[in-house]
Parts: C-alpha cells; sequence; structure tokens
C-alpha cells in the first residue's frame, strides 16, 4: 500500500500543479520553454540577415508577373540590326520588352540607347545569353511571363551559310527548336516568327507569292525553312497563335537617328549591301563589290526588293497585334518592286554624296537572279503596306547615322 501510494504521487507530480482553475508549469518546464523560444528567433534572426546579405537574393521582379493590360514580348536578337529596331518600336508602344541576345553578332551599344530613352522601370531589361544552351532557355523562361515571342536571333549571311552550313542548321535550325519548346513548356501563347524569302529559292515565276513553292538553295534559306516547317507541324496540335513573316532585303535605319546597322568588321564582306556601300564611301574598303553581272535580268545584276527597317517593324506590331489562337499567318513583307545591284549603287552614291569606285566580279555562290515580293495578302489580312519605298531616301536616312557613328556602337 506504501509503494502503490508513492507510486501514485508521483505520477500526479509529474502534472502541472493546480491552484482553483488554474494552472502552472513547474519551473524547470518553462525554463525549457523558454529557452526553445530564444533558439527560435536566434535562428529566425539569424536567416533574415544572411538573406538579405546575399547577393543572390533579389525581390520579385515585374518582368516574372503578368501585369494586365501590359503585354511582356520576348526579342530575341534584339541587339542586332533588325531586333534593336523593332524593341524601339514595341517600347515606343508602351510594350514591356525583355531582350535576349548573345552579342555575337549584336551590338550592346544598340541595348544601351533604347535602356537610356527607356529607364523607367518595368520597360526594359536585356539578359545576356545564348539560346543554343537548353538551360539558359528554360531560365529564361522560368523566371519571366512572357505573352508572346518575337524570334530574330540567327545569323543571316547567304554567302557565309555556304561556307558553315553546319552552324546555319544549329544556330536558326535547332535553337528555334529549343525556343519553340520552351514557349510550350511555359504557355507563351504569341509567335512572330522572322523568316527570309530566301526560302523560296529561284522561282520561276515574279512576284512571289505566300503560295510559291519554297525551294531554298542555300543553307540559309534550308536553315529556315526547316524552321518553318516545324513552327507549323508544331502548331497543328497547339492552341499557340503563330505569324511567320518572310521579308526580303532589309535597308535603312530609326528616322530619329537612335539605332543603325554597324556590323561586325570581319563580317562586312559578308554582310548587306548597303554595309558595303556606305564603307565604300567612308573609304574603309577602296570600293564596292558587285558579285555577278551575267544573271537574266535587264542589266545583269540581281534584283532585290528592298524593305526599310522601319516599315518591316511595323509588319512585326501589325502581326503581333492580329496574332488569334489556333491560327497561323505566313507574309511576304516587301515593296512588291524589284530593284537591281546597279540601281541600288547609284542610290548609294547619290545618297552619300560621293562617286563610289565599284568592281564587277564573279557571282557569289547561293545567290539568286530575281525575287520580289507580291505584298497583296498582308495588306489584306494585316492593313500594311510599306511606306518608305523610296530607295535614296532610306538609304540617306541610314547614312546620317553612318557618319555621326563612323565605327558603329563603339563608343557607347
Amino acid at each position: 500500500m506504501l509503494t502503490l501510494f508513492g507510486v501514485r504521487n508521483q505520477r500526479r507530480s509529474s502534472r502541472p500543479l493546480s491552484v482553483g482553475d488554474m494552472d502552472y508549469l513547474e519551473p524547470k518546464t518553462k525554463n525549457n520553454l523558454l529557452g526553445k523560444l530564444l533558439l527560435l528567433a536566434s535562428l529566425v534572426i539569424l536567416a533574415i540577415i544572411v538573406i538579405s546579405r546575399s547577393s543572390s537574393f533579389t525581390p520579385p521582379s515585374v518582368f516574372s508577373q503578368r501585369e494586365e493590360g501590359v503585354t511582356h514580348v520576348l526579342v530575341t536578337g534584339g541587339a542586332g540590326y533588325i531586333g534593336s529596331h523593332a524593341a524601339l518600336r514595341l517600347l515606343k508602344d508602351s510594350f514591356r520588352v525583355t531582350i535576349v541576345d548573345n552579342l555575337s553578332r549584336g551590338n550592346l551599344g544598340a541595348v544601351k540607347v533604347l535602356q537610356g530613352l527607356f529607364p523607367q522601370t518595368g520597360r526594359l531589361q536585356f539578359i545576356y545569353a545564348d539560346l543554343g544552351d537548353p538551360a539558359a532557355v528554360e531560365k529564361i523562361f522560368s523566371e519571366n511571363a512572357f505573352d508572346a515571342v518575337m524570334h530574330f536571333a540567327a545569323v543571316a549571311y547567304v554567302g557565309e551559310s555556304t561556307l558553315y552550313p553546319l552552324k546555319y542548321y544549329h544556330n536558326i535550325t535547332s535553337n528555334t527548336l529549343g525556343v519553340l519548346e520552351a514557349m510550350a513548356r511555359h504557355k507563351v501563347k504569341k509567335l512572330i516568327y522572322s523568316s527570309t524569302c530566301a526560302t523560296y529559292g529561284e522561282p520561276e515565276k515574279m512576284p512571289i507569292t505566300e503560295d510559291t513553292p519554297q525551294v531554298p538553295i542555300n543553307p540559309y534559306g534550308k536553315a529556315k525553312k526547316m524552321a518553318e516547317d516545324m513552327i507549323l507541324d508544331f502548331s497543328k496540335n497547339s492552341d499557340m497563335a503563330v505569324m511567320i513573316l518572310r521579308y526580303f532585303n532589309v535597308i535603312g535605319s530609326d528616322p530619329g537617328g537612335r539605332l543603325g546597322e554597324a556590323p561586325r568588321p570581319e563580317l562586312r564582306e559578308q554582310g548587306r549591301i548597303s554595309g558595303a556601300c556606305f564603307d565604300a564611301a567612308r573609304g574603309f574598303i577602296p570600293g564596292l563589290q558587285v558579285k555577278g553581272t551575267d544573271y537574266k535580268t535587264s542589266d545583269g545584276t540581281c534584283i532585290r526588293d528592298y524593305i526599310d527597317v522601319t516599315d518591316l517593324v511595323d509588319a512585326h506590331v501589325k502581326a503581333l497585334q492580329k496574332a488569334q489562337s489556333r491560327k497561323v499567318g505566313i507574309y511576304n513583307v516587301g515593296t512588291g518592286k524589284g530593284r537591281s545591284v546597279k540601281e541600288f549603287v547609284e542610290a548609294c552614291k547619290k545618297a552619300t554624296g560621293v562617286e563610289i569606285k565599284v568592281d564587277f566580279l564573279p557571282r557569289r555562290p547561293g545567290d539568286y537572279a530575281e525575287v520580289y515580293s507580291d505584298p497583296t495578302k498582308i495588306l489584306r489580312d494585316l492593313n500594311w503596306t510599306a511606306q518608305y519605298t523610296n530607295l535614296q531616301d532610306s538609304l540617306q536616312v541610314a547614312w546620317r547615322w553612318q557618319k555621326i557613328h563612323p565605327h558603329g556602337y563603339a563608343s557607347y
């Protein structure tokens, strides 16, 4: 009985002591609880200090959140000639813009110009990344809330593509696949794809319509057509809105004088004829080389449809605005008028005021005799037509920027 009584008392002593209706913890239990609370508080304070001092910690970005009334556009290749002009137009029209570029062909100076024009929070961000890096592409899409993609990023020289075809298939076709896959994973609903008239090759009939057979004759055109085919196949079972713009030979620059064309020096030989004309006019090269004078054209030189970059980016914006879910729009973007290379050279001489020396050489591999567009469809569907159609005027605008920036964006 004494033993049982003693056990019974021990059990009672393990419970809180009671006085009236109130319970009191024993001093030892109170001390343990207080110690635990102090330890927990210390750990919380330490965690806050570590996080706040961590260089990797940043508050959520406005670019990572969707905002009513704001369209966030990813512009790949946005540091390049056409991409930077497109970004400028989008920003002027109050779009939110993210530029992704690896600067292999683009210019950081162009991005700095845009950042200076639109410094407000949430307007523009630049991400240095290579679209050929799947991890980088996934990070970009997972950390940003895009509503649409304008995909310009690509190497784009016909002659170079014949020398380094695998580079072109990787950069254009493979990278486009990576972008498309990321868009699908992250449910980005609009794609405006920058394609080219080079997918048509050398058609038997002019002008070129969107129904003209695509038979490209150089790796650049072939890589672009393969990218188009992937997009079209994917769109058959997707609710993505797709616009494919096949454009012709781009010239000109921002009429406001803020942006221009500035190819890297090592690429000048492969670049656009306008760049070569300006280099010859400034004395950077001894003269202009016209490659091919035996084509079946009126003066023996190639005939091309020259589209001003301001008109071109206007077509992209209209395509973005008109894009509809589960539908694909394919449009030629050109003036509908072909001009020979000799005509172009004469216009360049007048625009620069320089009597440029011209050397006539054999054909360049992969070139075709005559290409110009029929813009009927884009006028009908998007209410777009080229406004800057005077060749000399477009070249004069570009020349003004070239004279002020003889070394491109090097001063930025």
